[in-house]
């Protein structure tokens, strides 16, 4: 009923070219051609099976049938590591498993823009393949952003290369229309890595993320200060990534960028700076990409006591803490503060449950260097280092620094070692250093270190 509705209300054309997106999000990492050839599929089953005259029976066969096929070894749709488990199951229960599959999103996008004249070569060859092709590419690199975004940015963009590519003066007109693109460019952009990192995240750990990255940028600014905006950012990720509602994001994130700019603009002039825009997307663009201020002259930092944790405001005396860690370490990057506050909840949860919480807290803290000992702001401190080294020199001195320390810490490797070992800790450096580092591929690696195996080697 829902597809037929679909198909009926918003014709072939456009029903197969929503197929393709929700397809390509959903399939991430298959081919064009995988993606194209399950979208044939689906589109022939509704223009059979949802006409008039069509028989009761007709979809369930035909979906029947489309389920058998991807059980084939040789079959031309997009592969899933759970496709076998799918096919051991029969009727409605394979269909629904095998609807429920789906690829690991893509973190970071890799599409690239072509410039007008090759976007225009392309298109004048097959304008259909050309817009297939382009609706694939940005739907499986931007599959997280909403639905109702991902179509109008489309949208425009094949409407933008459409009407250029037959103009007089092309290039005249792609700067004019990028340009009226740029809002929603932004919106597509900043909505999908906002999306991808809530996904990872849920709601109660974006708002952790909000504030410890916050608490970065602008550390001359109070907990109760920030506290509500990173409420307000989880808000407005949680009503609008699987919003259908076309302007939801568009809407909560200018409404989010107008409390920042409001609450923190008279005391920091950088965030003044980027408020001073007309374009509010690209206002928040601008307080995303801020780097981490230098911190300032703080009183030793004071870990919350057992009763504090354990308390009804238990999680708020702990993201007061996470606060106060994350302005004294203003480098120290967000997927590290994720493990602390996923390491931190775990804690809590078994603990404020156990009979002596108290014996079961000063145990945790004893076994793992827990909330606020040595050895936690020793590892901080090394990951502040590293990533503030990133942060300042340029890539070349960046890696060089790495190889020096890794040649000291490693002594008795062979230069092949030492030179495999730098090269990780830089790329993976150069990956999760950003504010905006891609959140799960961040999150797995390991930042404790030791050479067995480490991406970054922050151990002693």
């Amino acid at each position: 009923d829902k597809v037929c509705k679909e198909y009926r209300t918003m014709g072939k054309d456009d029903f197969r070219a929503l197929t393709l997106i929700m397809n390509s999000k959903k399939f991430s990492n298959a081919t064009f051609e995988e993606v194209s050839h399950l979208v044939r599929e689906i589109v022939s089953l509704a223009e059979t099976c949802c006409t008039d005259d069509a028989d009761p029976s007709c979809y369930d066969a035909g979906s029947s049938a489309l389920s058998a096929k991807s059980c084939d070894p040789n079959s031309p749709f997009p592969r899933h590591a759970g496709v076998d488990a799918c096919c051991a199951h029969t009727g409605l229960e394979r269909k629904l498993c095998m609807a429920a599959l789906q690829h690991s999103p893509r973190e970071i996008p890799r599409y690239a823009e072509p410039d007008g004249d090759e976007l225009c070569a392309n298109f004048a060859k097959d304008p259909k393949d050309f817009a297939d092709r382009f609706l694939y590419e940005y739907a499986s690199n931007y599959g997280q952003a909403p639905l109702p975004v991902l179509l109008g940015s489309a949208r425009s963009f094949l409407s933008m290369v459409s009407t250029c590519c037959i103009s007089p003066a092309p290039t005249t007109c792609f700067l004019k229309e990028k340009l009226e693109r740029k809002t929603l460019s932004l919106l597509t952009l900043l909505s999908n890595r906002g999306c991808s990192r809530f996904a990872a995240y849920g709601k109660d750990k974006m708002k952790f993320s909000y504030l410890t990255m916050f608490a970065q940028k602008i550390p001359s600014a109070s907990f109760e200060e920030i506290f509500p905006l990173a409420e307000d950012a989880a808000e407005a990720f949680a009503q609008c990534c699987d919003s259908m509602a076309e302007d939801c994001m568009h809407k909560k994130l200018s409404e989010h960028t107008a409390k920042v700019c409001s609450a923190l603009s008279a005391k920091d002039e950088r965030f003044a700076d980027c408020c001073k825009g007309k374009n509010v997307m690209q206002n928040y663009f601008c307080i995303s990409a801020l780097q981490p201020a230098k911190p300032p002259q703080l009183p030793e930092l004071q870990q919350p006591t057992n009763e504090h944790l354990c308390s009804e405001n238990g999680a708020l005396h702990s993201d007061r803490y996470a606060f106060e860690l994350a302005r004294r370490h203003p480098n120290v990057p967000d997927a590290l503060f994720g493990k602390l506050y996923d390491a931190t909840e775990n804690v809590m949860r078994e603990c404020c449950a156990a009979k002596d919480s108290s014996a079961c807290l000063n145990g945790k803290v004893s076994a793992r260097g827990g909330l606020g000992a040595g050895e936690l702001f020793a590892f901080l401190a090394k990951a502040s280092e590293l990533c503030g080294q990133y942060a300042e020199l340029d890539f070349l001195h960046f890696k060089k620094r790495l190889q020096e320390k890794v040649k000291q810490s490693e002594r008795g490797a062979s230069p092949e070692r030492l030179a495999e070992l730098a090269e990780r800790r830089a790329d993976f450096a150069s990956a999760c250093c950003p504010a905006n580092a891609p959140p799960v591929y961040c999150g797995a690696g390991r930042w404790d270190g030791g050479t067995s195996g480490s991406r970054l080697g922050l151990s002693r």
